[in-house]
């Protein structure tokens, strides 16, 4: 008889914080550029190059920290993680491992009720706990080329700030595991601590996994999966890995502590490397860093800087906007959305109007071109100003869909632009009322059709006249003078 199995699970998540210039140089974090352009002796590990720590980088930390519950270590250092690779110039890593700037915190997820295996069975909300979190920096980045048959290294991404978030082993299934990083993302984006974007690297999630027999209190053999750069990929991973982990033990085997590489493609991982233990690293105290001890005045103005988070923004747009909650659900999923919402309204555009264009067009886009919502490049006022021309009639639904999709793409000003190709609605209603004679004139089949019963013979008057218009008539209207007229 097969025995049942419960999934553990931690993870531990990689942020890229936003930052202007690196960890511990005035290098350049910019995203791309030529490679090794945004490198120096200290991000290179020149020898004699003295690190100085970006105060920035200690605000995002303890920002994230205090949103995610965490005790803020006051007195703090750096140690130097040593190991020999081609992406690491200095052969060890500038991380912290006795005493990590963040500890002992808990983000809570949404379980539903009803549902079996994994999954929680009490509705509710259900605490995930947080080890630590660490400051550290980035590696560098290396390129393979097929052409020549080589492997190139660019160090632009070697100084970049991190912090690492370590999980408690308290997540049971692959849906408890993404709605945790979708929690955590969502807060270090309302934060501006970082965009998050995995299909960039600036959010990189390592999946610890291990399987024991349900109602056991001893944890299996662990391992850690790698190249996961999207929710879809985390998914597919932990499903693969507790099914390999599964056969192995039904089939007399053990399971080997190790670090795997998923394959997204095929669907599978393959053995990287047998699984490090901290003292394989070596670690000591970095002896070019000096101390961080942190005082009440810089706690207290971190607090200060907390901003309003999705919970808190959901309840004031329920009782200020009057909004649907569907509407309140997915615009405060993101903060570049909220965002955009707010100050659209506040130039007095109407909230429904506002989040009708959002949930419409905007999430048609985003889908489209598969962009995030923090792609987002139009302005509130030019949304305000586009919601204004529609609702006025100055522009005809069709006309402002088409003008919002060049706004998107290049956020210009729809006023300018509806002015310059000439779009505006005719507001004459005697020269609309010309065209429609004549398209009546022109069309006595559909004439005699309608006029028969069959009432959609008016939608191809309204489309003739449309196109004689050149768009540049109401269709309400239209319809509504058409009817009149016959």
């Amino acid at each position: 008889m097969a025995k049942d199995y419960e999934t553990v699970i931690g993870l531990e998540v990689h942020v890229e914080l936003a930052t202007k210039t690196k960890i511990f140089c005035g290098c350049s974090t910019a995203f791309g550029g030529k490679p090794n352009s945004h490198t120096c002796p200290v991000c290179t590990g020149m020898p004699g190059s003295l690190p100085v720590l970006n105060r920035k980088v200690l605000e995002h930390a303890v920002a994230v920290g205090l949103a995610t519950n965490c005790r803020i270590t006051r007195y703090c250092k750096f140690d130097r993680k040593n190991y020999f690779y081609p992406d690491n110039p200095q052969n060890y890593q500038i991380s912290q491992l006795y005493l990590p700037i963040c500890r002992d915190g808990y983000v809570e997820i949404d379980v539903e009720e009803g549902l079996e295996g994994e999954k929680a069975s009490t509705p509710g909300k259900k605490r995930i706990g947080i080890h630590e979190i660490h400051m550290e920096e980035d590696a560098g980045k290396l390129i393979h080329d097929e052409w020549e048959d080589c492997t190139l290294v660019d160090y632009n991404r070697s100084g970049v700030p991190l912090i690492e978030i370590v999980s408690e082993p308290d997540m049971r299934s692959a849906e408890e595991v993404i709605s945790y990083l979708e929690k955590l993302r969502l807060i270090i984006q309302y934060l501006g601590a970082s965009d998050c974007k995995l299909q960039e690297g600036s959010m990189r999630a390592d999946v610890n996994l291990s399987v024991r027999e349900l109602g056991s209190a001893h944890y299996g053999t662990r391992t850690e999966m790698k190249n996961l750069n999207s929710f879809h990929a985390i998914s597919r991973a932990i499903e693969g890995e507790r099914e390999r982990q599964i056969d192995l033990l039904e089939s007399g085997k053990a399971v080997v502590q190790e670090t795997r590489r998923w394959d997204d493609l095929k669907g599978t991982s393959y053995a990287m490397r047998s699984k490090e233990d901290a003292q394989d690293y070596r670690y000591f105290p970095d002896p070019d860093l000096v101390p961080v001890s942190i005082d009440d005045a810089f706690l207290e103005e971190i607090r200060a800087r907390q901003p309003e988070f999705r919970t808190e923004k959901m309840e004031r747009y329920r009782s200020e906007y009057h909004i649907p909650d569907y509407d309140i659900e997915i615009i405060t999923g993101s903060k570049s959305m909220a965002d955009i919402f707010e100050a659209t309204v506040a130039l007095g555009a109407q909230p429904k109007k506002v989040s009708n264009w959002l949930m419409g067009e905007t999430i048609r886009l985003l889908k489209e071109r598969e962009l995030d919502p923090e792609d987002i490049r139009f302005s509130p006022e030019h949304l305000a100003k586009l919601i204004a021309l529609a609702e006025s009639k100055a522009v005809n639904s069709t006309v402002a869909k088409e003008v919002f999709e060049l706004m998107f793409e290049q956020d210009m000003d729809p006023e300018t632009y509806v002015e310059e190709k000439g779009l505006k609605m005719v507001s004459d209603t005697d020269a609309l009322r010309r065209v429609v004679e004549e398209v009546i004139a022109a069309n006595p089949k559909s004439v005699e059709d309608y006029r028969g019963g069959k009432d959609r013979a008016i939608g191809f008057l309204v489309g003739q006249t449309m196109k004689a218009m050149k768009g540049k008539a109401d269709p309400v209207t239209v319809d509504r003078l058409l009817r009149e007229m016959l």
